[in-house]
């Protein structure tokens, strides 16, 4: 396995609806996503396909050395990486998160107007795959539930 294979959970963050998404030490990983998690709007957010949103640290301080005001839980993540390779991040590939949680990466998170002050000239679409390819936030759809903990360890699994 390279080096980029493996990484953290640097934190686990959970809102009741909207964000920023504030951290927890653990979390329970249940089919629909993180126990204790909501969403404002059901259209766009949740469901099988878009049980959890992850995103890594070094792509959040990337944007911070941009000047922008972007933090991890900020831009709506229920999980922030940490080791792992953003451009590793692409659908279809399996992931292990800590002893028992399995998830498989589904599509890219269009990013939504309410991050919009995180960014210093209000273009949240700074971290759209469409326009900015590879630096999006991903989405996953659980395979196998469990326990999560900040801290554990994160391996790429393969497609």
């Amino acid at each position: 396995m390279a080096a980029y294979d493996t990484g953290r959970i640097y934190q686990i963050n959970i809102s009741r609806g909207g964000v920023p998404k504030l951290p927890v030490e653990q979390a329970e990983v249940m089919e629909l996503g993180l126990k204790g998690d909501e969403h404002n709007d059901m259209r766009d957010h949740g469901g099988p396909m878009r049980a959890l949103c992850l995103y890594t640290l070094e792509q959040i301080q990337r944007l911070q050395a941009e000047a922008h005001g972007i933090f991890p839980g900020l831009a709506g993540e229920n999980i922030t990486l940490q080791g792992i390779d953003q451009a590793a991040l692409v659908p279809g590939v399996r992931m292990a998160l800590g002893d028992t949680v399995e998830i498989e990466l589904t599509s890219y998170a269009a990013p939504c107007k309410t991050i919009t002050e995180s960014f210093y000239d209000g273009d949240f679409t700074r971290i759209s795959h469409k326009t900015h390819p590879g630096e999006s936030r991903i989405y996953a759809k659980i395979l196998r539930t469990g326990q999560i903990r900040t801290g554990d360890l994160v391996r790429l699994l393969g497609e």
